[in-house]
Formats: structure tokens, C-alpha cells, sequence
């Protein structure tokens, strides 16, 4: 069956839309405008399911129930967890020992919020969105590609000039805000609550039916690019910029920081910093 242009066009303009209003937070057209194209696209995919594709933004509202439970999946690259310094004494070992390793004495960090989700890996093969996975035990975790894909500002389709591989890694969480909402939804529907944004946001991601996790107001943030075909950044500055270019959030305070001074500095007690 040939593609329908209108529905290539309307793909198009929907996942730009998609973009400036969950990544961006400068969208240009109103919500019932975007509801409009939403509508008109989802009717000519009912009408003719062979123009339905794997990027169409109608595939964020989920539906989809996953049979007999969430299916292991290994990973390539260990996924590790975060390491923490709560004294001084903690991150100057830290920092001798990478000092050796780089054999530099000055060092300069990324430094970024640490948001507290669900650690996520994303593999897109050709620029689309083919698999989501929890971090698990590290070497295995669980796909949850299902739930992943109604994430809204996880794009299911990349921007730009993209390799053929991607893995990128982040955080699946939940803003305190929408944590508020959901936990007085909870409780006026009769059902148990959530303790912490935390647990919502890994309960909401591993669920089975993800109309349920379409429903949870997630977000993910991207911290980590584990392999790109044909790239390899220098900096983690320069891996963040590129999974920004490809339409991939990423943490809004992302700074260059330099050595223990650059990190101690008040208020940053919830960062994390990586080598520059």
C-alpha cells in the first residue's frame, strides 16, 4: 500500500510539535490545534492500518498489554549504579585516583542534576525508538519498551543527523507536581498510594498495560550515551549535545565545574558529576 502523504506530513508536524512542547517547553501552536492533527492522523491510520508506523505519535497513548509479564533483557554494557562521596575525604579519593588514571592533576567535571527515577536504558536502531530497558541487577534488566514509548518527551523517531545505532541512558521519573496529582487521584478512586515520586515512576514504568503508564505523568532525562555508531565523543559535554540534537532531553543544568572547589560549592549536595 503507498504512504499516504498526508499522513507522512501529519507524523512530521505532530513529532516537531511533540518536541518544542515536552523538550523545548516553547510550543507554537494550542492544544486543541494539536489535538486536531492528532485526531486526523490516528482516522487514517483506523481507516487504513498500513500507513500505522513505529514513530507515529499515536502510538504514545498506549494500549498495548504486555502477555505473561515483562521479558528479561541483557545487557551489552553493564549498567552501573551511582557512587556517592557525603565527605570531603570521599571525593578527594575519588578524584586521586582518577587523576592517576588521566595522569592530569587539574581536572574539570560535567556537573547535573541527579534525578531520582527509574534508570533507563533506549536503543534505537535506524532513529527509531526499538527497545526500553530497566537497569535491573546491571547485567540483566527488564523490557519495558511498551510503557517507554508513551513516555511523552522520549521520542520515538530521532531528529537530525543520527548514527544507526544509538544507546543512551537515563532516568524515568516522576516531577512532584505530577506525583501530588496522581497520589490525591489515588485516593479518590479508592486505590493505594504512592510513597515517594520514586516508586511512582518505577511502579507507573513497569506496568503491564501501558495505558496505565500513558496516564502517569513520566519524564525522562538522558545522562549517559553508551554508544553511538561511528561517533565517540571526547567530553560528556559533548555526548549531551549530540543526544540534544537528536531530539533526547537532557538535564537543563548542565555545567563544566573545576576540581573539589568547583564541586563543593552550596547547594549542590543533590548533583552528580562526571569527567568532563
Amino acid at each position: 500500500m503507498p504512504i499516504n502523504p498526508r499522513a507522512a506530513e501529519l507524523r512530521q508536524l505532530l513529532n516537531e510539535h511533540n518536541h518544542r512542547y515536552h523538550v523545548l517547553d516553547a510550543p507554537i501552536i494550542t492544544d486543541g490545534e494539536f489535538n486536531a492533527l492528532f485526531q486526523e492522523l490516528k482516522a487514517i491510520e483506523v481507516a487504513d492500518p498500513s500507513q500505522l508506523t513505529p514513530d507515529s505519535p499515536t502510538q504514545k497513548v498506549g494500549g498495548y498489554v504486555a502477555v505473561g509479564g515483562l521479558k528479561p533483557v541483557t545487557h551489552a554494557v553493564r549498567m552501573l549504579s551511582l557512587d556517592n562521596a557525603f565527605e570531603d575525604a570521599d571525593f578527594h579519593k575519588f578524584e586521586k585516583v582518577i587523576a592517576v588514571e588521566l595522569g592530569e592533576t587539574e581536572l574539570e567535571y560535567a556537573e547535573e542534576p541527579k534525578y531520582d527515577g527509574l534508570a533507563t536504558s533506549l536503543i534505537y536502531i535506524d532513529g527509531i525508538l526499538n527497545l526500553g530497558a530497566t537497569r535491573g541487577d546491571g547485567d540483566t534488566g527488564e523490557d519495558v519498551t511498551h510503557t517507554v514509548r508513551t513516555v511523552r518527551n522520549i521520542p520515538l523517531k530521532l531528529r537530525g543527523n543520527y548514527p544507526a545505532f544509538l544507546e543512551v541512558r537515563g532516568e524515568v521519573f516522576m516531577p512532584r507536581d505530577g506525583f501530588e496529582a496522581l497520589n490525591k487521584r489515588q485516593i479518590e478512586q479508592g486505590l493505594k498510594t504512592y510513597s515517594n515520586p520514586r516508586n511512582a515512576a518505577a511502579g507507573s514504568l513497569r506496568q503491564l498495560d501501558s495505558a496505565v503508564a500513558a496516564s502517569r505523568p513520566l519524564e525522562f532525562c538522558a545522562y549517559s550515551l553508551v554508544k553511538a555508531d561511528g561517533l565517540r565523543p571526547e567530553t560528556h559535554i559533548e555526548a549531551m549535545e549530540l543526544l540534544k540534537s537528536w531530539g533526547i532531553p537532557v538535564t537543563p543544568g548542565l555545567a563544566v565545574i573545576k576540581g573539589f572547589e568547583g564541586a563543593k560549592r552550596p547547594g549542590k549536595t543533590c548533583w552528580s558529576a562526571a569527567l568532563r
